[in-house]
């Protein structure tokens, strides 16, 4: 961190006694050893005719963004807090969630078990519909702990938490995998995540946003999971956790879906109801299956209400890290940013030398980090992807229109004024690339398979 810091103020001191404007750049060349590698081009452009041009449109303003992460799930928590020392995590938090590290400013939450925890657990064991027997201990073991240590680093962290499953008792499956929410335990499930987001806040925890139900489509696997249809979703909503939720005072909002981008259809439908939507922030998105265009499609219905994109996981299924790297920031991360998101996550924040610890669901996911028994940290792919993000675009930027066919990319204007474009660039030889931003331009030349972040005043 020292160095990164003395490496920026000596760029902004050379600006200065020069009088040269620079844009800092963070280039990766993702088949080769050149990743995130720093550097500065003069702000100007070269006098040949290039023909490509990418423009940024400086006034045309679209969302605000909250920032890139992945989900501190069961299984993230325990190899942090379990195969590292303090002194170890410490400097890895600093990595990650930190804008000289990484700049990681989003992460998410499994309420109960899902299928990178330990084993099944619910927060009410027994059936009980007062809930007097309503415990979070659970999660004392791993989940708090890391996550104070990472608010301590990074105050302003957004937290979203997800359900993978009800308590057993509540679903006519009679356990957290499989089956429906019982009718006659709407109110007491609502009831139940309420206390969920009132336990945290008793730890200073403040829980920014709450999707329904991880996956809700997917309600066969072998891991905690349960079938939630819109028309049931939008019930629950509209009539239990929607009043519920408002009459608590608690802040936090209520996200729909949370799930793939091939049916768009399930949260618009809700939002059609005009009491559920009252009670809704927005939508949730993975992209395992269908297009990330479902993102814009939903927001054209809804134009009042936000985006989000809430799970990827990369794994062994798709082993090409270069690939891997583009793919991220130029398919998922700009793609879902262009299509209004407000956020991007992926799955696990870490996981060890064996894909886990895992219960009964994916065998074979990677990390962003691995933090192997012996405490050996890896940075995979996912790691860089979120990298070319989080170290120029500050929470609370602002998403601007930008047009140019050469590039996957996003432009962004930073609360401080600083502008910023991430860019892919998947062509197979050299090229020169001009950036037209209002008065500025400046030319920027590609190596085939490069990802860039540029960064300028």
């Amino acid at each position: 961190m020292k160095q990164t810091l003395i490496l920026l103020f000596t760029l902004i001191f050379i600006g200065c006694i020069t009088g040269k404007e620079i844009v800092q750049v963070w280039s990766t060349l993702p088949d080769t050893d050149q990743l995130l590698i720093n550097k500065t081009i003069d702000l100007k452009v070269s006098p040949e005719d290039v023909k490509e041009l990418v423009e940024i449109f400086p006034d045309q303003t679209c969302q605000t963004v909250l920032g890139v992460g992945a989900a501190l799930t069961h299984s993230s928590a325990y190899v942090f807090h379990q195969n590292l020392n303090s002194v170890r995590r410490d400097s890895l938090f600093r990595v990650l969630f930190t804008p000289e590290g990484i700049g990681i400013n989003y992460t998410r939450l499994c309420v109960g078990a899902s299928d990178f925890s330990f084993n099944l657990f619910s927060y009410s064991e027994k059936e009980d519909f007062t809930l007097s027997n309503f415990s979070i201990a659970e999660d004392y073991k791993d989940v708090i702990p890391m996550l104070k240590e990472i608010i301590s680093i990074n105050p302003d962290i957004q937290i979203m938490a997800s359900p993978w499953s009800p308590p057993g008792w509540m679903k006519t499956s009679g356990s957290m995998i499989g089956g429906k929410l019982r009718p006659d335990c709407y109110d007491v499930y609502a009831d139940y995540l309420i206390k969920y987001l009132q336990a945290y806040q008793q730890e200073g925890i403040e829980i920014h946003t709450m999707t329904v139900q991880n996956e809700p489509e997917y309600g066969t696997a072998a891991y905690p999971c349960m079938d939630m249809t819109a028309d049931e979703q939008k019930l629950f909503i509209r009539d239990h956790l929607g009043p519920k939720l408002s009459a608590s005072g608690l802040k936090t909002k209520i996200v729909l879906f949370d799930h793939n981008c091939d049916n768009p259809d399930y949260p618009v439908s809700i939002m059609s109801d005009s009491i559920a939507k009252s009670y809704v922030d927005g939508s949730g998105f993975h992209l395992y299956k269908g297009e990330i265009s479902a993102l814009c499609k939903v927001k054209e219905a809804h134009p009042d209400k936000n985006l989000y994109f809430t799970e990827q996981s990369g794994g062994g299924w798709a082993p090409d890290f270069d690939q891997n790297v583009r793919w991220y920031v130029g398919e998922l991360l700009a793609g879902a940013m262009n299509c209004w998101s407000k956020n991007v996550l992926l799955w696990n924040l870490a996981l060890d030398e064996n894909d886990g610890p895992k219960n009964f669901g994916c065998q074979n996911c990677w990390g962003v980090v691995q933090v192997s028994s012996n405490g050996k940290v890896k940075h995979n792919a996912e790691y860089y992807a979120i990298s070319h993000y989080g170290k120029v675009v500050q929470p609370n930027a602002v998403r601007l229109v930008s047009s140019g066919e050469a590039l996957k990319g996003v432009a962004f204007r930073n609360p401080d004024g600083s502008f910023v474009y991430l860019a892919v660039y998947h062509g197979k030889e050299t090229k020169v690339i001009r950036f037209k931003c209002a008065n500025t331009m400046f030319d920027y030349s590609f190596k085939p398979g490069e990802v860039v972040s540029f960064k300028w005043k």
